[in-house]
């Protein structure tokens, strides 16, 4: 009877110890989301730069 009241106490204890399962939950990590800003030219900027030479060479032309 004794064997019997141990046995009954360590399945108890060893059913509470494991009452989860083996097999861990996955962890699923999403990957980072990386953003790259790019660079935002003004549409006018690349005609303005031209523009201002330009100004500069009949500047120059209407002083001689």
């Amino acid at each position: 009877m004794k064997k019997l009241a141990l046995a009954a106490a360590l399945s108890a204890a060893a059913s509470t110890a494991f009452a989860g399962s083996y097999a861990k939950d996955e962890v699923v990590m999403e990957p980072p989301v990386i953003v790259e800003e790019t660079a935002q030219a003004s549409s006018s900027a690349g005609v303005l730069v031209p523009l201002i030479l330009l100004a500069i060479v009949i500047a120059a032309v209407a002083a001689d």
